[in-house]
């Protein structure tokens, strides 16, 4: 134990419980990450100070102290948090027309003579928070205003510092920094090797949706592991060394002049930057740097999507300031889908939930938008036949938004004669029953025997799992493979989804499956070996159960308690999606009473109608649907939604549309907050709206509904909706002075 100290006056003592306190929980953190900076002597000397000025000033004892701590797994929870200043979105220009029109307009208001360009990183936007020159916080973008808590998984990242440089200059108070978190190309490849080769998730789509999953681990050491960077691009708060009043940067108490020099200074104190970022004095300049990376657009070791030009000097951006949707100062210019050509080598078909058959290309592998493509869609036989595209084929590839392999159609000079014509198969390629519409005039064609199709089945189970229904992580693609085509002698232990909540460990331990690939349904090979990859899912290499198969279980158990509608959403019945599916759930509130209603009942509900109540009396009608009812409500499943302790339909019916961050309401909590009055939650504005309630960068809906004339109100104004109801709330709508007056004396007049 450290000797005591006489001389020490409690805030001095505090001040160093807080420094102890700090240094002992990044020295864990950091043991428990695997790379350790100090000794175990030097860490067990820290803790006995610690210790020691705990039993001087037994005050200063909390749940949080080191002291205090169990060596638990560290764990990321994503807590909201709200940023410091609201991060901003981009407005878009597509062509260069369109920004000149944003340079005229900026120009027109105050004379710029700098514009800042750099690289549009197509990565996860996330906000830092340094206090005192130490990483406090770290989130997610979320909606702006409110973020996710990821400062555990942030920190597992190389280039972010953990405490500023100060060997130049010192830190400020408190500093906020907006950047972007992206996985290089070439880690993006070789992570999406890896999981292949293990078989134990389906591989990323691009190196976008590698970062965010990466930074959304809940254990920091599987984010530990993937080598993410990260660039900064702004800054929100700072105060400056020596304290000030906390503003945005170019007011008058802080250190930035311009976008460049923030960056200078950024780098000084050791934070990332991007070395191609440019400072130019004419339009010319930018549509010529805009030009040069849209021709080297893979020269950067991350992607990019477009370049983002800013005026340069802080004050005319203030100047400029923003819409209600983006900065006037600002904007991005967004470079088209790459297109590339490769051969069509062959046209084949999956089969989905429902049994809808849709061919999809196999191509040459080919790069596109910096990722490897060797699938793309083709929706239906018609879609085919539209295209023009044989197999064989050069074809033209491109990816919608980046993302979406979409085959845009054949390069006809390239035809050599040995191209063919695809035909549609007669019969479902999983289970060989013949193929045929749902009803007369369908374009696409089914697999009717939905019962057994191991094809339908496989995928209605990965539904199930989806976030739209029960939102069960561990169950992936290659779960429910495993659990629905495991391979001989051992038999599936689901005959359909309605055995999903009764099953046992020791059903799931001998089972071995194919790793089907979830684009192709068709087995994935091994590298090395060129056979059909099997893998045994649900043991380890000890023949013991794996981490996951608890993890199976309990998510099970919190599935069974998912609201009625996410119930609905999980069985599949064509045309039900979730906003259907809410709208019955609020109305009927059980399933026995869905079950039970006429098609003329079904159908008189708001935002259901007669096409999607035909198909739910249909369904219903199968006696194995009706047995997956059964047994999950057996099981426990939640079947019926409790009524509100509130007043259930003070909104009438009104249809409320909420845009932008609310500072009391979370998006869910609005949408719950207005079905269960009675109103219904949409996500589009028209004439038929009752209400739009706007929040911080509402966008274009605000927009809409200006140009509409549907009642807009503020937060305050949508809890007077909510407690009032809507003829109150109309007295607050601030798009309608005049009818509010209107109303208000017509009040007066008549009480009544």
């Amino acid at each position: 134990m450290a000797p005591e100290n006489t001389s020490e006056t409690p805030d001095e003592a505090r001040t160093r419980h807080e420094e102890l306190s700090r240094d002992l929980d990044d020295h864990s953190y950091r043991y428990y990450l695997g790379n350790p900076i100090v000794s175990d002597a030097e860490y067990d000397a820290l803790m006995g100070e610690l210790r020691a000025i705990e039993e001087r000033y037994p005050q200063l004892i909390s749940q949080d102290s080191p002291t205090q701590k169990v060596g638990a797994p560290i764990s990321v929870d994503f807590a909201a948090v709200e940023h410091l200043v609201r991060m901003e979105s981009l407005g878009n220009a597509f062509d260069f027309d369109e920004l000149n029109a944003w340079a005229d307009r900026a120009s027109a208001e105050v004379p710029v003579d700098a514009y800042l360009c750099e690289l549009k990183i197509d990565g996860l936007a996330v906000d830092l928070v340094y206090e005192k020159g130490r990483l406090v916080r770290a989130a997610t973008r979320g909606d702006g205003r409110v973020g996710e808590d990821i400062t555990l998984n942030i920190r597992t990242i190389d280039v972010v510092p953990e405490r500023l440089d100060e060997s130049v200059r010192p830190a400020p108070e408190l500093l906020e920094v907006r950047g972007e978190v992206f996985l290089p190309v070439e880690a993006f490849e070789a992570l999406n090797r890896r999981i292949t080769e293990t078989g134990e998730h389906t591989p990323f789509a691009n190196p976008r949706n590698a970062a965010a999953g990466s930074l959304r681990q809940k254990d920091p050491r599987v984010t530990a592991t993937r080598p993410l960077s990260m660039i900064v691009h702004g800054v929100g708060a700072y105060v400056p060394a020596g304290g000030g009043e906390n503003g945005r940067p170019g007011s008058e108490d802080v250190a930035f002049t311009s976008q460049s020099q923030a960056y200078a200074l950024l780098g000084e104190w050791g934070l990332p930057l991007s070395d191609r970022y440019r400072v130019v004095s004419s339009m010319d300049e930018v549509r010529a740097y805009v030009s040069h990376y849209q021709e080297h657009r893979h020269e950067p070791d991350y992607e990019i999507d477009g370049i983002v030009i800013k005026v340069d000097a802080f004050s005319l951006q203030r100047r400029l300031g923003s819409t209600s949707r983006a900065p006037r100062w600002a904007i991005a210019y967004k470079y088209p889908p790459e297109e590339v050509t490769t051969r069509l080598v062959d046209i084949k078909v999956g089969v989905g939930r429902t049994g809808r058959v849709t061919p999809y290309g196999v191509m040459e592998p080919v790069t596109v938008a910096g990722s490897e493509v060797e699938f793309a869609t083709l929706h239906n036989a018609q879609e085919v036949q539209r295209k023009g595209v044989l197999i064989g084929d050069t074809v033209v590839l491109r990816k919608a938004g980046d993302v979406i392999p979409e085959i845009v159609g054949p390069v006809l000079e390239k035809r050599d004669g040995t191209e063919r014509p695809f035909v549609m198969p007669e019969v479902c390629p999983e289970c060989g029953t013949p193929l045929g519409q749902q009803k007369e005039g369908d374009v696409d064609l089914r697999c009717p025997n939905a019962r057994s199709c191991p094809g339908q089945l496989r995928e209605r189970l990965f539904f199930v799992a989806g976030r739209k229904a029960l939102d069960i992580e561990a169950l992936g693609y290659v779960a429910a493979t495993a659990l629905t085509q495991p391979l001989e002698p051992t038999e599936a232990p689901l005959a359909n989804e309605g055995d999903l909540f009764d099953l046992t460990v020791e059903q799931l331990l001998p089972i071995r499956t194919y790793v089907l690939d979830p684009d192709t349904s068709e087995p994935k090979t091994d590298p090395k070996t060129g056979e059909a990859k099997v893998v045994s899912f649900f043991v380890n290499l000890k023949g013991e159960p794996k981490k996951t198969v608890e993890k199976l279980f309990e998510q099970l158990e919190i599935a069974k308690t998912r609201p009625l509608w996410r119930v609905l959403v999980s069985l599949s019945i064509r045309h039900v999606g979730p906003r259907a599916a809410e709208d019955l759930a609020r109305h009927f509130r059980s399933m026995d009473a869905i079950r039970a209603a006429s098609e003329e009942e079904l159908a008189a509900v708001d935002g259901v109608g007669p096409t999607i109540a035909r198909s739910i009396k249909e369904w219903f009608e199968v006696d194995w649907h009706r047995e997956i009812v059964a047994k999950w409500a057996a099981a426990g499943v939640r079947m019926e939604d409790e009524a509100p302790d509130y007043e259930s339909d003070i909104l009438d019916n009104s249809t409320v549309v909420v845009t932008g961050g609310l500072q009391e309401f979370t998006r869910d909590s609005a949408k719950e907050a207005i079905t269960g009055r009675g109103g219904r939650a949409t996500s589009s504005v028209s004439k038929k709206t009752g209400f739009v309630v706007v929040g911080d960068s509402p966008g274009s809906k605000y927009d809409k509904a200006v140009k509409l004339g549907v009642p807009i109100l503020d937060e305050q104004g949508f809890k007077v909706l909510l407690e009032r109801g809507p003829q109150e709330a109309l007295k607050m709508a601030i798009n309608l002075p005049t009818m509010a007056e209107a109303m208000t004396e017509q009040m007066k007049s008549d009480p009544e």
